[in-house]
């Protein structure tokens, strides 16, 4: 689940296309098109107006999406700040039903540069609770216990991220790159920040035990892992 409608891109494209590689769907869900505050480079363009942002980062998100191999859809609650709607929580439970979820990415529970991912973090959790209640009326079943994983902030040395996860996406990173060029109209000066961290974590990958990974993607999960036994 992304806070803004590139955020997903930067964060967990590499996981997303995996997913899709291997035969999984895989939906997106952004609760904004980051229409305020992530579209700087939208902004400085002459004659913009808010309808014309929303309608670019739709189009680029969906092309985004589309070279990774992911459905998605648009909430449009606004940002800066994303604030709450029962309307939008009902409608993310009701699709987290549908979906029938193995795994939820969002964000990070602290991020003092962008509220906004505080929230997503927060709604994420309690939809997946309402989502399991057994006595919330719904046209689909409730879900399991998917595990959720919160992608790496832009500066996580301030929102306490600990990551336990670090995931080899070389072999799909052509498609991460390719979806990050794609969202360039907005927010082009963080295609080279992300290559880069791609390129540290998969060192990092190599350095924990990892073999062969050139680039990866770092991940902090919610909730214990289970198992029979311990290899």
């Amino acid at each position: 689940m992304s806070a803004h409608s590139a955020d997903f891109v930067w964060r967990a494209g590499g996981a997303i296309a995996l997913s899709a590689k291997a035969g999984h769907p895989v939906h997106v869900v952004c609760l904004s098109y980051g229409e305020r505050g992530e579209s700087q480079g939208l902004w400085r363009k002459e004659g913009m107006t808010i309808e014309k942002v929303k309608q670019a980062r739709e189009d680029e998100a969906r092309q985004a999406a589309d070279i990774l191999g992911a459905e998605i859809t648009f909430y449009d609650m606004g940002d800066y700040p994303l604030t709450p709607d029962r309307a939008a929580a009902d409608r993310l439970v009701e699709d987290m039903r549908r979906v029938q979820p193995g795994v939820i990415l969002t964000h990070v529970e602290r991020d003092p540069y962008n509220l906004d991912h505080c929230f997503a973090h927060e709604l994420a959790l309690r939809c997946r609770m309402v989502a399991q209640a057994a006595g919330h009326p719904s046209a689909h079943p409730p879900i399991g216990a998917p595990q959720v994983l919160c992608f790496e902030p832009h500066q996580p040395e301030q929102c306490h991220f600990k990551p336990d996860l670090l995931l080899d996406i070389t072999e799909v990173f052509d498609l991460k790159r390719a979806a990050m060029a794609a969202m360039g109209g907005a927010q082009g000066h963080l295609v080279d920040y992300y290559t880069d961290l791609g390129t540290r974590r998969g060192v990092q990958y190599r350095r924990n035990g990892g073999v062969g990974a050139e680039h990866a993607e770092a991940y902090e999960s919610i909730f214990p892992t289970v198992a029979t036994a311990i290899v």
